[in-house]
């Protein structure tokens, strides 16, 4: 199954030049989840809703100085490639190109409408991530979205006494950061007018980073067992117009984990086969170093440090324009998921092995000062990628 048939030729595009504030508030659409940025007619990256938010912006920054780097596809790429791609970028949206130029993108949103129906031998069991990252009713707005932005997610579950109260996801921070907190639901915010990303801390942004998340969370939470089909699960995320789902227990309801759109993505990135667990997106770059190099090189890593699984390393290597004495410019992002928790780092340097040792590196010192967002995945069973797969792994 190819992506042609899901490629949307409708997508926001902002030039590079343009000023962070106008961007923000593009997306006051909640569709919406990045934005295209090119200089003139060449693409030249994205800016996503979650960097907005995880970011501390100044209004009047240019959309330039925030934009990311992720693959770009063709219109007849694969549509499990394609996922792959998006769990290695760490992006929902992928720019699809047409002779150098933007012809249109593709979203995760579109990729799950297009697989739904081939989803229902597989249950949230086999996807949901295990160790649930949580805040409470009076946790601050600042210790929470230094939470979403050190563990790098999008949903925070509110909990108070094993109940579940509500969640605060990316869409009220979006508000929070880009519009000073003015939202009428879930509290009183409205004494609190004050502007700027939630990098500032004076006067009236600092009143409003020691809000509790009650003021600004949704109490709409939606549950789901574990036993419960992905098919199902992303029907509910489209009719109720979330992208994540809190698991409960089947015995007491009480939550014990998370499903988000994104899991369900990576489940596409499943093989039928037992899957390789280094993953490297951008191996073409790397001079002098092959798969099993990159492989050697994640193993010495984690070695270091005691008994540690690797469940599945992501690496993802860009190349810039820039160039020092005709080497380029790369960056290396490396994304470990391991039975001690979820790490993540990166390294830019000349050249991508330089940058890749550097990001190696980075990981190392999270290893020693025993960092981790405390994530954890199952591996999926070789006979449920069968069942799930078989319908595309066949040709």
């Amino acid at each position: 199954m190819d992506i042609s048939e899901i490629v949307s030729t409708k997508f926001t595009e902002f030039d590079i030049g343009a000023p962070l504030s106008k961007v923000a508030g593009a997306f006051e659409n909640q569709e919406l989840e990045a934005v295209v940025v090119t200089d003139g007619e060449e693409y030249r990256g994205v800016v996503s809703r979650r960097q907005l938010a995880s970011s501390s912006n100044q209004p009047s920054a240019k959309v330039g100085s925030r934009v990311q780097h992720v693959p770009t596809v063709d219109r007849t790429e694969d549509v499990r490639e394609v996922a792959r791609l998006m769990i290695g970028s760490n992006a929902k949206t992928l720019p699809v190109l047409d002779e150098d130029r933007v012809y249109g993108v593709v979203t995760a949103d579109a990729v799950l409408e297009a697989v739904t129906p081939f989803l229902d031998a597989v249950t949230v069991d086999d996807a949901y991530t295990t160790t649930l990252i949580s805040a409470t009713p009076t946790t601050t707005m600042g210790k929470a979205l230094n939470t979403l932005r050190e563990g790098r997610i999008a949903h925070l579950p509110v909990i108070d006494n094993d109940e579940l109260e509500g969640i605060l996801s990316l869409y009220d921070v979006i508000e929070f950061t880009t519009r000073g907190g003015n939202k009428s639901q879930g509290g009183s915010s409205d004494e609190f007018s004050g502007r700027g990303g939630f990098g500032e801390r004076d006067g009236t942004s600092d009143r409003m980073l020691d809000l509790p998340v009650r003021n600004l969370m949704s109490d709409a939470a939606v549950t789901v067992q574990r036993d419960t089909p992905l098919d199902v699960v992303v029907e509910t995320m489209f009719d109720q117009e979330i992208s994540s789902l809190v698991v409960t227990a089947n015995e007491t309801d009480e939550p014990i984990g998370i499903i988000t759109k994104t899991d369900v993505v990576e489940a596409l990135t499943w093989e039928q086969e037992e899957r390789r667990p280094v993953q490297v997106f951008g191996l073409e770059l790397l001079d002098g170093m092959d798969y099993d190099d990159v492989s050697a090189l994640i193993d010495s890593v984690t070695s270091k440090y005691g008994e540690m699984s690797v469940i599945k390393a992501s690496i993802e290597l860009h190349e810039h324009k820039e160039k020092s004495r005709g080497v380029p410019l790369v960056l290396a992002r490396i994304r470990l998921v391991t039975d001690r928790g979820y790490f993540t780092a990166k390294g830019e340097g000349y050249g991508a092995t330089h940058a890749l040792r550097l990001a190696a590196n980075a990981v190392e010192r999270q290893l020693l000062k025993g960092k981790t967002y405390g994530q954890s995945k199952k591996h999926p069973d070789t006979e449920e990628h069968a069942q799930l797969y078989g319908w595309w792994l066949g040709g």
